[in-house]
């Protein structure tokens, strides 16, 4: 007998998601396509430090009607129809030996851009980890707070049993059985819910994935958020000035500014330029006492200029240092908003800490609460509405633990995105 089965669902660890997502997720691949192009821009030939060779071949003929009349003797001459035919092939060198150092400038601008493309794809891989990381993380707070709604379900279903059989018995009124049955379906109603938040966590984290099949199942190994309680915030402020790719990248950017005034200068210096040539000339007359006549040969020239004025050069040089200047103030700027994010963070980092702290002893405390009020429920020393305080204050309590933990992990996250740190979720 054929038996048809489904294949598991895989199970991810937070690493095994980010090597998967760094080799497959499109918007990263596309950004490395674009570093490919800068690295193949960066090159001698692209910044004018070859020469050019060219080969050129042609061919043009003529059909006149002549007429030539002798000074000697005055005897007029007519031809009709003259056929003459001119072929030429040759090679033609054009080599821009000097220009005031615009090619070198030119060269190093290049090799600006292809170190940017790779900046910005050191960007790209970065925010990529930190979203994977995060939506991972995301996705286990979900299915802890689906487990915590499920246990909410089971505290109900055994209150509304014991209601239930309290009420046949006469114990219990049938408002202390109805109220059971309300909560009851109140707590399956919140848990249905969650299954949506789960789903849509899933098909994000597929997204980034590239899985193919969006909602498909998957299971994580994390059951808890873990959290590192040990950043330092010295060290984190050191680091991002040292490696924060977006500083390294504005630090480019100063750089080609500084490039595209050397390349304005440039036009202050003569220019050399050499012309070389090696071609075959054959004509072919259909007039005339010569037939035909051949040349082969090699010419070659020095052409050396120098431009007096443009009209531009000293407006674009103005304007050159005020990009400089610019892009000056941009790197600043961006450097204070990154120690003000950087400080944010920190300061949301180590109160949720205390916060998790804090919640830990509330919700031991709400646990042994919801034990005591369930005994005495029991025994019907307890009202419906008070067990069912002790309970929701247990769930609150395990909510606001999650709610503290998963935010704690994100400001975790993007301390270590902005001190350039964020690869170490790969280790």
């Amino acid at each position: 007998a054929l038996g048809l089965y489904a294949q598991p669902a895989p199970t991810y660890t937070l690493k095994s998601c980010l090597e998967q997502g760094l080799l497959n997720n499109y918007s990263l691949r596309i950004v490395r396509n674009e570093e490919q192009v800068s690295k193949n821009n960066a090159t001698l030939g692209n910044a004018g430090y070859l020469p050019t060779l060219g080969l050129s071949a042609g061919y043009k003929g003529t059909i006149d009607n002549t007429e030539t009349k002798a000074r000697a003797t005055g005897e007029t001459t007519k031809d009709n129809g003259v056929f003459d035919q001119t072929l030429d092939a040759g090679i033609n060198l054009n080599w821009t030996i000097f220009d005031g150092f615009n090619i070198t400038a030119n060269y190093q601008r290049l090799k600006e851009l292809e170190r940017q493309g790779e900046t910005n794809t050191r960007i790209a891989i970065e925010d990529l980890i930190a979203n994977i990381a995060a939506e991972y993380y995301n996705y286990v707070q979900q299915k802890i707070r689906l487990k915590n709604f499920r246990y909410a379900v089971s505290l109900s279903k055994e209150r509304l049993r014991i209601v239930e059989e309290r009420y046949h018995i006469g114990n219990f009124s049938r408002l202390d059985y109805q109220q059971a049955k309300v909560d009851f379906n109140a707590d399956s109603s919140q848990y249905m819910s969650q299954q949506e938040a789960v789903t849509a966590s899933r098909i994000r984290l597929n997204e980034l994935l590239a899985n193919e099949e969006l909602d498909r199942k998957l299971h994580v190994r994390d059951s808890l958020i873990a959290i590192n309680a040990d950043l330092e915030w010295e060290r984190l402020m050191a680091q991002t000035r040292e490696t924060n790719a977006s500083l390294l990248l504005a630090d480019r950017d100063n750089t080609i500014s500084e490039l595209e005034l050397e390349s304005i200068r440039s036009r202050n210096y003569p220019y050399l330029k050499l012309q070389a040539g090696y071609g075959y000339t054959h004509n072919r007359y259909g007039g005339g006492a010569n037939r035909s006549n051949g040349t082969l040969g090699l010419n070659a020239g020095v052409q050396v200029g120098f431009t007096i004025f443009d009209g531009n050069r000293r407006r674009e040089q103005r304007n050159a240092r005020i990009g400089i200047e610019n892009a000056r103030l941009t790197r600043m700027q961006l450097e204070q908003s990154l120690m003000a994010d950087l400080a944010t963070f920190w300061q949301a980092y180590r109160n949720n800490l205390e916060v998790i702290r804090l919640e830990e002893e509330n919700l031991t405390a709400a646990r042994e609460n919801y034990r005591i009020a369930m005994e005495r429920y029991r025994q019907g020393e307890l009202p419906g509405i008070e067990m069912r305080e002790a309970q929701k204050s247990l769930l609150d309590a395990e909510e606001r633990i999650l709610t503290a933990q998963y935010n704690t992990k994100l400001c975790e996250i993007s301390l270590q995105q902005i001190s350039g740190n964020v690869m170490v979720y790969l280790e």
